[in-house]
């Protein structure tokens, strides 16, 4: 099962691209961190100062400002999150984020579904405002727990 979320953003679509791969520019809407620049076949580590958490990633495809496919979660229950960008003229690009991996059967599902979806919304919202308005200090609103 997947969860798939949309966002327009007024910039071309390596600008949004570099955003996501390049370790000085995601703090700015995303992770605090990220270990090092985002290619395929890499691990990377992100960590979220605000939460206390360090979580790895693995590169599983990158395609050139089109698409960021990566791995995240536990080894035994992965899940896949699929960058995909569209850019539709030289000064928009529509992002789409969808994450598949959810099981059905969990019984946590709906729980899940919602909470990752606030969470990728968060996280376009956050690109949005950097990459449209320069405002960066975004990241650290989403209050969890």
């Amino acid at each position: 099962m997947n969860n798939l979320t949309k966002m327009k953003i007024l910039k071309p679509a390596h600008e949004v691209f570099e955003a996501f791969v390049d370790p000085t520019k995601i703090g700015n809407f995303w992770f605090s961190s990220s270990s090092e620049r985002w290619e395929e076949g890499k691990t990377i580590t992100l960590k979220y100062e605000e939460y206390n958490a360090i979580l790895e990633i693995k590169i599983a495809k990158i395609e050139q400002d089109k698409r960021i496919v990566f791995l995240w979660g536990p080894n035994d229950a992965e899940n896949k999150v699929t960058i995909s960008l569209k850019e539709v003229d030289p000064s928009t690009t529509i992002i789409e984020v969808n994450e598949d991996g959810f099981k059905e059967n969990d019984p946590e599902l709906v729980f899940k579904l919602i909470d990752n979806k606030e969470g990728w919304v968060f996280m376009l919202t956050c690109l949005k405002g950097y990459l449209e308005f320069g405002v960066n200090q975004l990241r650290g609103g989403l209050v969890k727990g």
